[in-house]
């Protein structure tokens, strides 16, 4: 009995509309993945996965948008097939676009930072999914240098830079820029 009366007026940290919320946008950064231009190895395919994060960040928050990233990960790591071109398991995340995957944590971990610190203006918004974009790029570069030298001659930095970074500015910024405007567009009309 006291064990209950101890839990009673403590408000649980999700709600089941926050739930459910962070399993649809999982569900539709799985589905933005298997959205793809494919690329010969080593290149990164195009796909709309970062719209996808874009998309549940800007409309779920930092802390909802960071959970409905890391399901999305776990369960592209148990295997089931979340990722680009249908795929799966701990052997892309391990393999040499896999650094981008986790980088998406990171650019939802900084976007949940900024946001927290810094209030949900417009500015702070634009400001963490930029910087968020940056820090996976960056982790996930230097992810696939390992990774590819493990088996192939090393790269230099501009190389990994021009295979997996510079051919995707523009698409993510366009991205980008279509998820705040539809987040804005819907949070004017719906509360998540």
């Amino acid at each position: 009995m006291a064990t209950q009366t101890a839990t009673v007026g403590k408000k649980p940290a999700f709600s089941v509309l926050d739930l459910c919320l962070v399993a649809m946008f999982a569900a539709l950064m799985a589905i933005c993945s298997w959205i793809a231009i494919p690329a010969p190895p080593p290149f990164v395919p195009f796909t709309l996965q970062t719209f996808g994060v874009f998309c549940a960040l800007e409309l779920l928050g930092g802390k909802r948008g960071f959970f409905s990233v890391l399901v999305f990960v776990l369960l592209g790591a148990a295997g089931a097939p979340v990722f680009a071109n249908f795929s799966g398991g701990m052997g892309v995340l391990l393999g040499t676009t896999g650094g981008y995957i986790i980088g998406f944590l990171l650019t939802a971990g900084l976007y949940w930072v900024m946001e927290t610190a810094l209030g949900q203006k417009l500015w702070v918004r634009i400001a963490a999914l930029i910087g968020g974009l940056a820090l996976c790029y960056a982790f996930g570069t230097i992810w696939f240098m390992i990774v590819y030298a493990r088996s192939n001659p090393a790269i230099g930095a501009g190389t990994a830079l021009m295979w997996c970074v510079i051919p995707f500015l523009l698409p993510d910024g366009l991205k980008m820029a279509l998820a705040i405007g539809i987040s804005t567009a819907v949070k004017k009309r719906v509360k998540l």
